[in-house]
């Protein structure tokens, strides 16, 4: 007999999905991060600066343009981009989970979950 599957959660911080777990039976209502780490980052005003650059890049291009995180990195500091690469990727899986962005790989949106390697960032536009 299989068990049905646990329920799910995107973190706020990082933007991943996560599963419950035993110990937050009594408060897995009140649970908005994945970890202890993403707790105590939580997410800060940086945070949505990068959000924010993310939409303004992908806006200002034609409609099913795409974008590197890298490129976004590379705007925020040209010289140490590495350093805030994952901040990008971070902001591009909240925007996944708002509706706002996908996440492509080989052209096809992916799951943020499990896209590994190299990934494009294209806006979600109505119409």
């Amino acid at each position: 007999m299989s068990r049905p599957p646990l329920s799910r959660r995107i973190c706020e911080c990082c933007g991943r999905s996560f599963a419950w777990r035993r110990k937050w039976a009594r408060d897995w209502e009140r649970v908005r991060y994945c970890s202890d780490r993403c707790r105590r980052g939580g997410v800060a005003g940086e945070d949505r600066r990068i959000e924010e650059r993310i939409i303004e890049r992908l806006d200002a291009r034609p409609r099913r343009s795409t974008a590197c995180p890298s490129e976004i990195a590379r705007a925020i500091d040209p010289a140490g981009w590495r350093n805030h690469l994952e901040s990008v990727r971070s902001a591009a899986r909240r925007l996944v989970a708002a509706g706002r962005l996908e996440i492509l790989q080989d052209g096809r949106p992916v799951d943020p979950d499990t896209a590994r390697g190299p990934i494009r960032l294209r806006l979600v536009r109505e119409g």
